[in-house]
């Protein structure tokens, strides 16, 4: 294969790759890219635009058409998403710290059966010591 076709064979399949992956950010929160790569952009509509329901807000493809290639959202919709996904996120790491102080916890209990272990363990090899004179004197 020629170098350069493979060149644009392999930007093609990037290309695609990045479509599906904006494709999947589509499905939930704010999305990132439109599917066509364009960017997406924060839109609110004017009055003179509609004369129903002026500024509502969407997140729409900067290269918005009316026909079904390019991503419009409801502002709203897309917000709505994100903060159940952040809230989510914050739940979790709620989680990680509980679990972080009940280990903490542990990890002085650990210590201080080490200490005790350790105090044991000199204890009998005093004891060890102190056979192995009488034994061998």
């Amino acid at each position: 294969m020629d170098p350069t076709e493979e060149r644009r064979h392999s930007k093609r399949q990037k290309d695609y790759i990045n479509m599906l992956g904006f494709v999947a950010d589509l499905e939930y929160g704010i999305p990132r890219r439109c599917p066509c790569g364009g960017r997406i952009i924060d839109e609110v509509r004017r009055k003179d635009d509609y004369n129903t329901l002026p500024g509502k807000r969407f997140f729409t493809c900067k290269n918005y058409e009316a026909d079904g290639f390019h991503y419009r959202q409801p502002w709203v919709v897309g917000v709505q998403e994100e903060i159940e996904r952040l809230t989510k996120r914050v739940e979790e790491a709620e989680e990680v710290m509980l679990e972080t102080s009940n280990l903490s916890k542990q990890i002085e209990t650990l210590q201080e059966q080490v200490k005790i272990l350790s105090g044991q363990v000199d204890q009998l090899t005093v004891q060890v010591a102190t056979l192995d004179k009488v034994c061998f004197d």
